[in-house]
C-alpha cells in the first residue's frame, strides 16, 4: 500500500491543530462568557463517541472509506471558511460541534485503511505511522497559529488577521481533500480486516500506545474509544471490577474531570491577562510538546517506579499547577514566559498520568478482561472530559481563582485514591504492567478534548 495519501492527511491535520485553539479564542473575541467556554469543549468532546461508532460501522463496507475520509476534510474547510462569518457565539458552538463531529468521528475509518492489505505483525507500526504524520500535522496548526499573529498583521488589517486564519486553515483542509483524492487507496474487500478477533487486537494496540503531540492536545480519542469498547457486554464487564480496580476508576473519574474543568476556561483567562492568540497558540503548544517529548520516559519510569507513588506523585504535583497558574496575573512582563513554563510542566504530568494510568489499568485487570476494561478506561476520560467542560465553565462564572481550585481539587481527590491502593505496591503484575507500557511513542493519536 502507498504512504502518499498519509501527506495529505498530515496537511488536513495541520487544520485541525489550528483550529482545535482558533475557534476557542475566536468566541473570546466575539464576548464569550465561561459557561459559553465550557459549554464549546463539552460539545466538542460529546459528539466525538457517538460520531466514531457511526462512522465505524459505515466504514465496514470497504468502499465507503474513501467518500468518509474525503466528505470529512471538505467538510472541515467548509466549517473553518464559514465560521468567521457567523457573529453569534451560540452559531459558533454549533459549527464546531459540526467540525470536531467529522474530526472525532474519521479516527476508526483511518485505523482500517491503514491496516487493510496488512499481516497482524505490521499493524502497530503501520498505526505508529498514520499517527506521525496526523500528530505532527497537529503541532503543525498549533505553531502556525502561534506566528500567524505577527505575519498577518504586517500582511493585513488588524481585524482580518483572525479571518485570515481561519481560511488559511480552510484551505489546507481543502488541499487535503484533492490530494487525498488522488491518493487515498482502494484496497480490494476482501483485504478488510473484520471480526471480534482482529476488532480486539486493534483495540489493545490503541488503548495502551502512548500518545503524542496530537493527544497531549485532544484526550479523548474517538478512534480509542470507538475500537477498544466495541463488543463489549456492560453487564459482563460489571462482574470484572474488584474493590482495587474500583477505587482507580473513581480516582480516574475526578482526575479526568478535574483536568477538563482547568482547560475549559483557559483560554479566557490568558487572553483577560492580555495575551495575543499568538502566544495563547504559544502557551498551548508548550503544554502538548511537553507531554509528546515524556510520553517514552514515563514509560521507562513506569517499568521501575512504584506505580502508586509515581501516579500519585504526578497527580498532587499536576493539582498544585491547575490554581499555580493565577499567580502569572501578578508577573507584568515576565507573565508570558512564567505560563509557559508552568504548561509545559501541566503537559509533561499528563504524560505521566496517561502511560502510567494505562499501566494501572492493565495491572489490576483480570487477564480475560483487560482489553475490555482498557477500552471502559477510554470511555472513562471522555466522560470525564464533557462533565468537566461544563464544571470548569460554571465555576469561572465566579472567578478563575474558584475554576482552577476547584480543578486542582478534584485532581487532588483522585491523587489521595491513587495513594489508597497499597495493591498497586506489591510486586504481583508489575511485568505485565510494564509489558503493556511502550518505551517508544509514536507521534500523535484527544489528553484532555480540545484541550491538553
Amino acid at each position: 500500500m502507498s504512504d502518499r495519501w498519509l501527506v495529505a492527511w498530515g496537511l488536513g491535520s495541520v487544520a485541525f491543530g489550528g483550529a482545535s485553539l482558533l475557534i476557542p479564542l475566536y468566541i473570546v473575541q466575539l464576548g464569550a462568557s465561561p459557561v459559553q467556554l465550557g459549554l464549546l469543549a463539552a460539545t466538542a468532546a460529546a459528539v466525538g463517541a457517538p460520531g466514531a461508532i457511526a462512522f465505524g460501522r459505515a466504514a465496514d463496507r470497504v468502499d465507503r472509506r474513501r467518500l468518509l475520509v474525503l466528505a470529512t476534510l471538505a467538510g472541515v474547510a467548509g466549517s473553518l471558511a464559514a465560521i468567521p462569518f457567523l457573529r453569534s457565539i451560540t452559531a459558533v458552538i454549533a459549527a464546531n460541534a459540526v467540525l470536531w463531529l467529522l474530526v472525532s468521528s474519521i479516527g476508526p475509518v483511518l485505523t482500517m485503511l491503514v491496516v487493510d492489505d496488512a499481516p497482524e505483525s505490521a499493524w502497530s507500526e503501520r498505526i505508529g505511522l498514520v499517527n506521525s504524520y496526523q500528530g505532527y500535522g497537529w503541532a503543525g496548526g498549533l505553531v502556525l497559529g502561534t506566528v500567524w499573529p505577527v505575519v498577518g498583521s504586517r500582511l493585513l488589517a488588524a481585524g482580518a488577521v483572525t479571518r485570515a486564519l481561519f481560511w488559511l486553515l480552510a484551505a489546507c483542509a481543502a488541499v487535503s481533500a484533492i490530494l487525498a483524492a488522488r491518493t487515498l487507496p482502494r484496497p480490494a474487500p476482501s483485504a478488510h480486516v473484520t471480526g471480534d478477533r482482529a476488532a480486539r487486537r486493534i483495540g489493545r494496540l490503541l488503548a495502551t500506545s502512548s500518545r503524542g503531540v496530537k493527544g497531549a492536545t485532544f484526550a479523548l480519542s474517538p478512534a480509542r474509544l470507538y475500537w477498544t469498547t466495541r463488543g463489549i457486554d456492560p453487564r459482563r464487564l460489571a462482574t470484572r471490577f474488584d474493590p482495587a480496580l474500583t477505587t482507580y476508576f473513581v480516582a480516574g473519574l475526578f482526575f479526568f474531570t478535574g483536568s477538563a474543568a482547568f482547560w475549559a476556561p483557559l483560554p479566557l483567562f490568558l487572553t483577560d491577562l492580555g495575551f495575543d492568540s499568538g502566544r495563547v497558540f504559544a502557551c498551548y503548544l508548550a503544554s502538548s510538546l511537553g507531554s509528546a517529548a515524556c510520553y517514552g520516559a514515563a514509560g521507562r519510569l513506569s517499568a521501575r517506579v512504584d506505580d502508586r507513588i509515581l501516579q500519585s506523585g504526578t497527580l498532587a504535583v499536576r493539582a498544585v499547577l491547575f490554581p499555580a497558574v493565577l499567580a502569572v496575573a501578578g508577573l507584568g512582563t515576565a507573565a508570558f514566559g512564567t505560563a509557559g513554563l508552568l504548561l509545559g510542566g501541566i503537559g509533561i504530568t499528563w504524560a505521566g498520568i496517561a502511560v502510567v494510568g494505562t499501566a494501572i489499568v492493565t495491572r489490576l485487570a483480570p487477564p480475560a478482561a483487560r482489553g475490555e476494561l482498557l477500552g471502559a478506561y477510554v470511555a472513562l476520560g471522555a466522560i470525564g472530559g464533557g462533565i468537566g467542560g461544563v464544571l470548569g465553565g460554571w465555576a469561572a462564572t465566579a472567578s478563575y481563582a474558584v475554576a482552577f481550585a476547584v480543578a486542582g481539587g478534584l485532581v487532588l481527590v483522585g491523587a489521595v485514591l491513587v495513594a489508597a491502593l497499597v495493591a498497586l505496591s506489591s510486586g504481583d503484575g508489575k511485568a505485565a504492567s510494564a509489558a503493556s507500557v511502550p518505551d517508544s511513542v509514536p507521534a500523535g493519536t484527544v489528553e484532555e478534548p480540545p484541550t491538553d
